[in-house]
C-alpha cells in the first residue's frame, strides 16, 4: 500500500476562565480566571519500523486533543496531546485539495508539524482596566484546523531496475543482493516493489537497488501493473534498463528499449532523462550473437541521434551497454561494481515542499465575509470573528460593549454601512444576533 488519503485535525485551544477571587478577608479580589491550554499539534515523523502505508488502510481520521479550559486562581489549562503519525521513509504529503506538496520525509530524523493546535483563550484577568474592573467575559480558545492530505510513498533507492516483464529483473536482484523476490516463468511474478542492498567490496560503494513490476506498452496510461509503481524509481539516481536480448518472447530487443523509455517519458518526462545503464540479459540464448550485435549497432545510432540529451551523462559514465546472464550470475559482479563506481556522479531528484504556514493564524488572519441571508439578516463569518463572538457574555453590558468595540476596530460597521444596512436590520454572527443601530 503506497497511496492513501487521511483527514487530520489539530486540537482546539481551551477557553479562558471567567472567575473572581473569593477569599476570606479579601474584599474585591478582582478577576483571576486563567488561560486555556493550547490545542494539540498534528506531527508526522519517520517511523523506521514502517515499510508501507498499510497502517492507514482501516484508519483515516487523526485528530489531536483539545486544550483544557483555564481555571480560577489564574491557573492555565492543560495543553492537548499532539497527534503523532508515523510514516515510512520516503513518504510525501500533499494537500489533497490543491495538490500542493507539504512535506517529503526521507531521513530517520525527519519530523514536521503539519497543523498547529489552536491557541488557548485568555482568562478574564487580562481584560481588567481602570474603567472595567469586573470583566465578566473571557476569550474562547482558537479552533483547530482540519485538512485532508494525500500520502504517497516513493521508495528510497539509489538505483532502479526497469524493463518488460520476464526480462530478469527479479533474478538480477536475487543474485546481487540478499533480497528474495518470487521468480517464476510467467509475467507479473513481481506484484510489489522489492528492495535489496548491493554490497560491493571496499573498492566501490554499496547501494540500494529497487526492482519494480515489469512495464508494458501503455503502462503510463494505466495498462498492466508497472504504472502503479513507477513513482518508486522517481527518487533514484540511476536506472538499470534490462532487456531480453534473445527476443525469447518474440519481441525486438531494441524496440523494447524504445517502448520502455516512451512509457517513462509519458509518466514523468524527468524519468526518461535519468541516466541509464543498458543491461542485455539472456545472452546465452543469442547463440550466434547476431541479436546482440544488431542491438549495439542500433543503440549507437540512437545515441548519435540523441547526443544533445545524453552527452552530459555519458561523460559521467552512463549509457554504457553490459552483457550478462543473470540466471548464472555471469557478468553481474562487474555490472554492480561499475554501477557503484559511477553512482556518485549523479544526484537524486529533489522534491521541494512548498512553505507551510507556521500557524492557523497566518492562514486565516482577520479576514471575514458578510453575506445577506434570505431573511434579510447580515451574516458575518470569519475565524477571528467567530472566536470573538464565542468569548462574549451577551447578557453583560460591559462584555457586550467590549464586543462592539472590537467589531468597530475590525472595520465591520464601516463595511455594513457600505452594504446599505439600516437601523433595525439584523446582524447575525454565528449564534449571536443583534439589531443594528448607527
Amino acid at each position: 500500500m503506497d497511496r492513501t488519503k487521511i483527514l487530520i485535525g489539530s486540537g482546539k485551544g481551551g477557553d479562558g476562565c471567567v472567575s473572581f477571587r473569593r477569599e476570606k478577608y479579601v474584599n474585591a479580589g478582582g478577576p483571576d480566571g486563567g488561560d486555556g491550554g493550547k490545542g494539540g499539534d498534528v506531527v508526522f515523523f519517520v517511523d523506521p519500523r514502517a515499510t508501507t502505508l498499510g497502517d492507514f488502510k482501516y484508519r483515516h481520521k487523526f485528530i489531536a486533543e483539545d486544550g483544557s479550559k483555564g481555571a480560577n486562581q489564574k491557573r492555565t489549562g492543560r495543553s492537548g496531546a499532539d497527534m503523532l503519525i508515523g510514516v515510512p521513509a520516503g513518504t510525501m504529503i500533499f494537500d489533497a485539495e490543491s495538490g500542493r506538496l507539504l512535506a517529503d520525509l526521507k531521513k530517520p530524523e525527519d519530523r514536521i508539524v503539519l497543523l498547529k493546535g489552536g491557541k488557548g483563550g485568555q482568562g478574564n484577568q487580562h481584560f481588567a482596566t481602570a474603567t472595567r474592573q469586573v470583566p465578566n467575559f473571557a476569550r474562547a480558545g482558537e479552533e483547530g484546523r482540519t485538512m485532508e492530505v494525500r500520502l504517497e510513498l516513493k521508495l528510497i533507492a539509489d538505483v532502479g531496475l526497469v524493463g518488460f516483464p520476464s526480462v530478469g529483473k527479479s533474478t538480477l536482484l536475487s543474485v546481487t543482493t540478499a533480497a528474495e523476490p518470487e521468480i517464476a516463468e510467467y509475467h507479473f511474478t513481481t506484484l510489489a516493489p522489492n528492495l535489496g542492498v548491493v554490497y560491493n567490496d571496499d573498492s566501490e560503494p554499496s547501494f540500494v537497488l529497487a526492482d519494480i513490476p515489469g512495464l508494458i506498452e501503455g503502462a503510463a496510461s494505466g495498462a498492466g501493473l508497472g504504472h502503479e509503481f513507477l513513482r518508486h524509481i522517481q527518487r533514484t539516481r540511476l536506472l538499470l534498463h534490462l532487456i531480453d536480448v534473445s527476443g525469447s518472447e518474440g519481441r525486438d530487443p531494441f524496440e523494447d528499449f524504445i517502448a520502455i523509455n516512451k512509457e517513462l517519458a509519458e509518466f514523468d518526462p524527468k524519468l526518461a532523462k535519468k541516466p541509464q545503464i543498458i543491461v542485455l540479459n539472456k545472452t546465452d540464448m543469442d547463440i550466434d550473437g547476431s541479436k546482440t550485435a544488431a542491438f549495439r549497432a542500433r543503440f549507437e545510432r540512437w545515441l548519435s541521434d540523441n547526443a544533445e540529451e545524453t552527452e552530459e551523462n555519458r561523460e559521467k559514465g552512463a549509457w554504457r551497454v553490459f552483457e550478462i546472464m543473470a540466471a548464472i550470475s555471469e557478468g553481474t559482479a562487474n555490472l554492480m561494481k561499475y554501477t557503484g563506481s559511477i553512482l556518485q556522479n549523479f544526484e537524486a531528484e529533489e522534491f521541494m515542499p512548498e512553505e507551510i504556514p507556521e500557524s492557523a493564524e497566518e492562514i486565516d488572519d482577520d479576514a471575514y465575509e458578510i453575506n445577506i441571508d434570505p431573511d434579510g439578516a447580515y451574516s458575518v463569518t470569519g475565524r477571528r470573528i467567530r472566536n470573538l463572538a464565542l468569548s462574549i457574555n451577551m447578557t453583560d453590558e460591559e462584555s457586550f460593549g467590549y464586543f462592539q468595540q472590537q467589531l468597530r476596530k475590525k472595520g465591520l460597521f464601516d463595511r455594513l454601512r457600505q452594504m446599505g444596512i439600516q437601523d433595525g436590520d439584523t446582524v447575525r454572527i454565528y449564534e449571536c444576533e443583534f439589531d443594528y443601530m448607527d
